[in-house]
């Protein structure tokens, strides 16, 4: 016994000399990438740990790495090396102040010891801002950005529209209803009872509850019947009430029943109560005979009413034809309601598709909309030929002359102006323009255009210019900008473009004038300019 107790002592002696053996092999390094660096850039830590294959090494798994912040971190890195094992955790850091700062010590657990990384000395510093190299601009001021309710209005349509439309079904059910019950006030009281009466006829109540509302179906029938055609308030009136005003009927001499109907339709009476009210259940083959005793009583009432007087006749025209025109009204009503839920969606679906505006400026007749939307016309103008599409024609004006022809169309205090006009230009001796000349050219004609437009009343012009090029790839002068019409007692801001040709014999010359602020204008610019056409060989 003493020896096995001193075996099992040795081992466990050797086992924790091993133990701490290991754990002091174990080591423990920290580095970084550069200990010096820019307020936002990043930080790559590693701590590695060597010890040998049979440690137990766990990295902390909430690393606290304050004043620095944590961007990411890498799962641990094992490698083997001979007889150790390298294991390695990369942390990437951040600071946005500047200053010195140390990166903490991390605890890391090698075989249930708690070891500690070294702690970093850090220096962040300033990013420096040179401002007499590189200049230094104002704050812009605040821009104003037009409301933009397109979402809003999109959104109001969509819940209007379900809306509309649950009023819609709402309405067609009442008025089916509506209509329903009209077509059961057409039919004949008579013909009605005998109906019903022959749907009773199909039903075999089995339960004491189908027996009741059996009962309670036949007796309504002849209750509303002998109400409608022989004016007896019937629905109102007890069995007994019912059965005495019958029999006070038949001997005034207004109702001709015979007894032995009025004994049917009182026993019949007598069988529903009970069935209604104690609860009872007939015998077998008993509502089939109450059943045909009702009928019965229908048919012998029917044959027992007087004959309806000419006033009587009178007055049921007159009701069928106040009847046919409430029905050609509700007609009309259910045609309109009808075609404006076909307006309101075809409205929504087109608003859905195409956009608020456009679809308000389509119905509302937006001028520039209108021409937008016009079957447009390709014309051929002058010469040399100028082909280009246009909402309309090109009129040409009465101040035309020999040296120089004019087309118009438009007007830009309405809609859109366009002006096309060809003006002759002498060629001395045929010859070439040099460069210089075609720049002097280009100037004059540029200063030209300018002339023209403050001969029209034109100021505050705000003015540039380009080169443009035709589809065809003819060159040619632009001149854009804004300037402020005369309109009245007010100016009109508008946008104006002038596209000038410089020919050998003469100027080519497009303008468009229209308010600045117009939806379509531009649109309409653009789809011009993309259509001109120089034809150079006829």
């Amino acid at each position: 016994m003493k020896q096995h107790l001193l075996t099992y002592f040795t081992l466990v002696f050797f086992s924790c000399i091993a133990a701490a053996s290991a754990q002091l092999k174990a080591e423990v390094t920290t580095a970084v990438d550069s200990t010096q660096v820019r307020i936002g850039e990043q930080i790559n830590l590693v701590l590695q740990i060597k010890t040998d294959s049979l440690s137990m090494v766990e990295f902390s798994p909430e690393p606290l790495f304050l004043p620095f912040e944590l961007l990411e971190e890498s799962p641990i890195d094992t490698l083997r090396a001979q007889r150790h094992y390298l294991y390695t955790k990369r942390y990437a850091l951040i600071q946005f102040d500047s200053g010195s700062y140390w990166i903490p010590p991390q605890k890391i657990v090698v075989d249930g010891v708690l070891r500690f990384s070294d702690s970093i000395a850090m220096d962040v510093a300033t990013v420096k801002v040179d401002t007499l190299q590189q200049p230094l601009f104002d704050i812009k001021p605040i821009q104003l950005v037009e409301r933009n309710y397109t979402q809003l209005i999109q959104q109001y349509l969509v819940g209007f529209f379900f809306l509309l439309l649950l009023l819609v079904l709402y309405y067609l059910n009442k008025q089916y209803k509506k209509k329903k019950a009209a077509l059961l006030e057409e039919i004949p009281p008579f013909d009605r009872a005998l109906n019903e009466l022959k749907a009773l006829e199909n039903q075999i109540p089995t339960a004491q509850e189908e027996y009741k509302l059996y009962y309670s179906k036949l007796t309504d029938v002849v209750r509303r019947y002998l109400e409608e055609e022989a004016a007896i308030d019937a629905l109102e009136s007890t069995s007994d009430e019912l059965i005495e005003k019958l029999e006070l009927r038949k001997d005034a001499g207004t109702l001709d029943l015979n007894l032995e109907t009025l004994n049917n339709l009182k026993r019949v009476l007598q069988n529903a109560d009970l069935v209604k009210f104690a609860r009872s259940a007939p015998e077998l083959g008993i509502a089939t005979t109450d059943r045909a005793m009702v009928e019965q009583v229908v048919i012998e009432t029917n044959e027992a009413l007087p004959e309806p007087t000419p006033e009587e006749l009178a007055a049921t025209e007159a009701f069928q034809r106040e009847l046919e025109q409430k029905r050609r009204i509700q007609k009309i009503q259910l045609i309109g309601i009808s075609s404006l839920a076909v307006v309101v969606i075809a409205a929504i679906l087109a608003i859905a598709y195409y956009g608020f505006t456009p679809v308000k400026d389509t119905v509302f007749r937006y001028p520039t909309k209108v021409l937008l939307d016009n079957f447009w016309v390709k014309s051929y103008y002058g010469t040399p030929p100028i082909a280009l599409q246009t909402p309309n024609v090109l009129i040409r004006e009465t101040s035309s002359t020999a040296q120089k022809t004019t087309y118009s169309a438009g007007d830009p205090f309405n809609d859109f102006y366009t002006q096309l006009s060809f003006e002759k230009r002498t060629v001395k001796d045929g010859k070439e323009l040099s460069e210089e000349e075609q720049e002097a050219l280009a100037r004059e004609l540029l200063e030209a255009a300018i002339a023209a437009y403050e001969a029209k009343g034109a100021v505050n012009l705000l003015v540039q210019n380009d080169s443009f090029t035709t589809a065809d790839g003819t060159s040619a002068l632009r001149l854009f900008g804004t300037l402020d019409l005369p309109n009245g007692a007010e100016n009109l801001r508008c946008r104006f473009v002038s596209i000038i040709f410089p020919f050998k014999n003469g100027t080519t010359e497009i303008q468009f004038l229209f308010s600045k602020d117009d939806r379509y204008g531009e649109e309409i610019e653009k789809r011009i300019l993309a259509s001109i056409e120089i034809i150079k060989e006829l």
